[in-house]
């Protein structure tokens, strides 16, 4: 199967890219599992209390989040595409079954690419306009995703000993 591709738009697009020293089909199962999800996805001193995968296209992506406040932010969005050790395609703008939700933020796209001693990572968020993309940009997309990228490394690391 052929990835459908993604042109970036700096005005709407949050992109950031990696070489990690992990190989691809550890990240791909550290993406694609319930269990390992909630230990890296998002930045300590945040917390995953929920998550449920259904990994096909239209099939469910939900976490639930814990603020340190202990605050919980339900996430429910569906998977578009799924290509196995190589690229996911999710959005909160479609739930399970591609029913259309009511308040979207963004689509993400996951690739992963197989380089000497490791994966080359690269996540793009798109937003459906500038104002969403500042948003999230604003609340820390840089610096929690790459933060995020660096405990699921950890996490990949501990788990594989």
């Amino acid at each position: 199967m052929t990835p459908f591709p993604v042109k970036v738009d700096p005005a709407l697009d949050l992109v950031l890219e990696r070489e990690i020293d992990v190989p691809v089909d550890l990240v791909w199962q550290a993406w694609t599992t319930a269990e390992s999800i909630k230990h890296w996805f998002v930045p300590k001193p945040w917390s995953v209390t929920a998550c449920e995968i259904d990994l096909r296209p239209g099939g469910i992506f939900s976490t639930t989040m814990r603020s340190p406040d202990g605050e919980e932010f339900p996430n429910v969005g569906s998977y578009i595409e799924v290509i196995p050790n190589r690229r996911l395609v999710f959005t909160d703008a479609l739930l399970p079954g591609f029913r259309p939700a009511a308040k979207p933020f963004f689509s993400a796209v996951l690739t992963l690419e197989p380089i000497s001693g490791g994966t080359r990572y690269t996540a793009i968020a798109i937003h459906n306009d500038e104002a969403a993309r500042k948003s999230h940009e604003d609340m820390g997309f840089h610096d929690g995703w790459a933060t995020v990228v660096d405990q699921m490394v950890a996490h990949i690391k501990s788990s594989a000993h």
